[in-house]
């Protein structure tokens, strides 16, 4: 089994959401006669696409933010791990070979699988839409609930997550895979723990599952043009932009948690 198959099997058909046939049957786009608004309509696998009522990503409104005292902070202690950078067709991610690390959200563990990044960035703050996102899936034991990690760039200095496979980037070209070799997270494990916010949501690409539990960091990180540009190389023409538009609220609490040093409450 090829890595961006298993990928894929990872992110689609192993979370119970469709089989990896009808996956690969059906192409979606972000522009076109397959783009956003018809996904819904291109399988009955998808139609939570269109007619979901809890779909990702959304815009973080100050508004709809709740303060919940009773959230924790996010212990991430990601570990090493040997990794293989996909092109998926229609992302970048880097999947993992062996266990790299767990969240625990609510009483239960998640562990962490893939990451992908999409630019421009999907969810909107602070009435911005950024320079990119990077998603970080994770999934129970059972392989039937998701929460995804969500963590927001601008362009500014180069991001050294990023830095560890940049070679590999321009090594990938029009493969569908290449091997990283040793991965290391420290640098998320370094990210800001004062600040996120947490709402259930969906997988922002087609089937649009519902009950995903979404937490997006509250601090931007930065990366490069050069970066960006590397991480769009790979994709098709359709897929270099590759953020599904925003999606209603529809009366959803957006939670956020701040650690009591917090010295500002402004959205990311």
């Amino acid at each position: 089994m090829t890595m961006r198959l298993h990928f894929a099997i990872i992110s689609i058909a192993a979370l119970a959401l469709c089989t990896s046939a009808d996956y690969f049957s059906v192409n979606f786009s972000y522009s076109g006669p397959n783009g956003p608004a018809n996904w819904g309509r291109l399988s009955p696998s998808y139609a939570a696409c269109s007619n979901g009522k809890a779909q990702s990503p959304v815009e973080l409104i100050k508004t709809d933010i709740v303060i919940n005292k009773d959230l924790k902070n996010i212990a991430r202690n990601y570990l090493p791990a040997n990794a293989t950078l996909v092109n998926n067709e229609f992302n970048i991610g880097v999947h993992f070979e062996g266990k790299v690390g767990d969240i625990n959200i609510n009483g239960k563990n998640y562990s962490l699988k893939q990451l992908h990044w999409h630019s421009p960035s999907e969810h909107k703050a602070n009435g911005r839409i950024h320079d990119a996102e990077l998603h970080l899936v994770h999934l129970t034991e059972d392989i039937k609930n998701i929460a995804v990690v969500a963590v927001l760039y601008r362009l500014g200095d180069p991001d050294p997550l990023i830095s560890q496979f940049e070679e590999k980037l321009v090594a990938l070209g029009n493969k569908k895979e290449i091997a990283i070799g040793r991965f290391d997270l420290e640098e998320i494990n370094r990210s800001s723990r004062r600040r996120y916010y947490r709402y259930v949501g969906s997988l922002t690409t087609p089937p649009c599952k519902e009950g995903v539990i979404w937490t997006i960091l509250g601090k931007l990180r930065t990366l490069s043009t050069q970066q960006l540009n590397l991480l769009k190389a790979p994709l098709n023409p359709e897929f270099k932009h590759n953020a599904r538009p925003l999606q209603q609220i529809n009366g959803r609490k957006i939670e956020m948690y701040y650690h009591p040093k917090t010295t500002t409450m402004e959205l990311v």
